[in-house]
């Protein structure tokens, strides 16, 4: 199948863009392409205008500090991933990365890209919810700061508005005595995750994230709860689904085994 017929804009200014974006409430954002294009080829959307943002100086960007992690707009999984300075600040976001699809798709896609997409079987919008990071935006009228917990609206859905384009995201570091650890099952490595898990864990505190258990990324707060009983504890507050790939209770399962993995991991890296 073809996409259904669109206009194509591709700015050299980034203004420009915004300008573009403004003009059309029926505009999406190019940028790598790699969840975009299949829903364009499968008429699952049918944007009126598609702005091509990869003609644009100063997004691709990657800063690694004391104070965290941040990606610009075009900056693709590939380069984030092989950064020493990001592994080192907050070894979450590569352990996640290493997960994502196939060397050849994170050779193209964006992390921000993956993020404002809003899939929740995705694992970037998992770790920066659970680290409580944040995505910077633009439009023609100024920016803002959107927080991690206000961004997922719902399955595919981000709470940025047409006219604004996503330019980068913030992963905080890893607090010294902190530790991290990310899992996931897939049918087969690349696919996309039957039930994902990350965790961060620093000194009692014990907080855990899922991906492709509920519609949108979901952190637990399981401080406290004994090893045991981890995952059932978590369970109280997800809503696992059938689908075609796995059942509810096969996902639960999931939970329960994954959560102890990972939190297990976590506190060892602590």
């Amino acid at each position: 199948m073809k996409p259904a017929p669109f206009t194509y804009r591709r700015p050299v200014t980034l203004q420009e863009a915004l300008e573009a974006l403004a003009g059309d409430s029926g505009a999406k954002v190019l940028a790598g392409g790699q969840s975009l294009v299949p829903l364009l080829s499968m008429r699952l959307a049918a944007p009126t205008m598609l702005v091509d943002i990869n003609g644009l100086p100063d997004l691709a960007g990657i800063e690694a500090g004391p104070d965290g992690v941040r990606v610009g707009a075009l900056a693709r999984h590939s380069d984030v991933l092989a950064d020493r300075a990001v592994r080192q600040t907050q070894p979450l976001l590569g352990q996640a990365l290493q997960h994502v699809a196939h060397p050849t798709i994170r050779n193209r896609g964006t992390t921000v890209g993956s993020l404002v997409h809003a899939d929740a079987a995705a694992e970037l919008p998992v770790v920066l919810t659970l680290l409580g990071g944040s995505v910077e935006v633009a439009s023609s009228t100024g920016t803002r700061t959107i927080a991690a917990h206000d961004l997922f609206a719902g399955p595919l859905e981000s709470t940025l508005e047409h006219d604004e384009l996503a330019v980068s995201a913030f992963f905080p570091a890893l607090p010294p005595g902190a530790g991290v650890a990310f899992d996931e099952i897939a049918r087969r490595h690349g696919d996309y995750a039957l039930c994902g898990v990350a965790a961060l864990v620093q000194e009692e505190r014990v907080r855990v994230g899922y991906l492709s258990v509920s519609d949108v990324p979901t952190v637990v707060d399981l401080t406290g709860v004994a090893d045991t009983d981890l995952g059932d504890a978590a369970l109280e507050h997800l809503d696992p689904a059938d689908d075609i790939h796995a059942t509810a209770d096969y996902r639960a399962q999931l939970v329960r085994v994954l959560t102890q993995r990972v939190v297990a991991s976590a506190r060892r890296a602590a």
